[in-house]
């Protein structure tokens, strides 16, 4: 793999998640350095190409597969204040995928090492030419970076592509409204002519950017709407988790049915504080529809 043009001074290299390269200064900035055991080799390996050294990363959030290699880059790392926590605490990345302490080896990125963060930003900071855009929903402090020379938004996963929601259902989200806000402030962006970039999905612009967003919406709504038909009768998180795999015809493992439990439990709250649902004890917590 190696990186790919996509503007003056801007670079794309390819990866679940891919990591973008502006370069500020005559020197290299990362946006999610990634994960992988040789991502961080490869990464410096095509800064040295450019012949450019690296002068800071940024990530769009915490989680684990944006940032594990981080710390073997050897160059300060940036965080929204929301995602500071999540990002050096290995515990606290795992309480937010997991909901506490993960089974060893369960959870895909998970990883057991700290890694340092540098600097905090906040939204509308200007950072080595990147804005930082309020993204939120998947995580607290989701983070998208524009490049405005270039018309570029790196949006980290604010949103998701095709393949990706098929294979697990649902997006993965904390507030699913925040989620739904970001989606269609990335449509305005999308009208603007504006190339919009996934972490994990080929980037996007115009018509086609227009079309991949709908279909994150659609998802969302189409998965609430699912959740209050399964919920005519009562179910537990566990049980809604199995049942919409099967509405979305998803292959379930224990993994990616652990971690639908936590946009599931968003949803529910959400649709709790609308008064839409009740909580039940029928041998265990479940939920219904309110008044059935």
């Amino acid at each position: 793999m190696a990186l790919r043009k996509i503007g003056e001074g801007l670079y794309l290299y390819p990866g679940s998640p891919s990591t973008m390269v502006k370069i500020h200064d005559e020197k290299a900035v990362l946006v999610d350095p990634g994960q992988g055991s040789g991502r961080h080799k490869d990464l410096k390996r095509e800064m040295r190409k450019l012949g450019l050294e690296i002068r800071a990363q940024l990530t769009t959030h915490g989680h684990a597969d944006h940032v594990r290699v981080a710390p073997k880059i050897e160059a300060p790392l940036f965080a929204h204040r929301f995602e500071f926590s999540i990002v050096e605490s290995p515990l606290n990345r795992e309480i937010l995928t997991f909901g506490s302490k993960a089974p060893r080896g369960f959870l895909v990125s998970q990883f057991e090492g700290e890694v340092r963060v540098h600097g905090i930003f906040e939204w509308g900071d200007v950072l080595f030419g990147l804005k930082a855009i309020k993204l939120s929903g998947h995580s607290p402090g989701m983070t998208g970076f524009l490049d405005e020379e270039n018309a570029v938004l790196y949006a980290g996963d604010s949103f998701f592509g095709e393949r990706v929601l098929q294979s697990v259902g649902i997006p993965y989200l904390v507030e699913p409204e925040l989620f739904k806000d970001s989606i269609k402030q990335l449509q305005n962006y999308a009208d603007e002519g504006l190339l919009l970039i996934p972490s994990h999905g080929k980037a996007v612009r115009g018509d086609e950017a227009g079309k991949l967003l709908e279909f994150n919406l659609h998802r969302l709504e189409e998965a609430e709407t699912m959740i209050l038909e399964l919920l005519k009768s009562p179910m537990s998180i566990d049980e809604l988790a199995y049942r919409l795999s099967e509405y979305f015809d998803v292959s379930p493992t224990p993994q990616i049915l652990a971690l639908n439990l936590v946009p599931l439990r968003a949803f529910i709250a959400k649709l709790y504080n609308e008064e839409k649902i009740e909580a039940v004890m029928d041998r265990g917590l479940k939920w219904k529809l309110r008044g059935d």
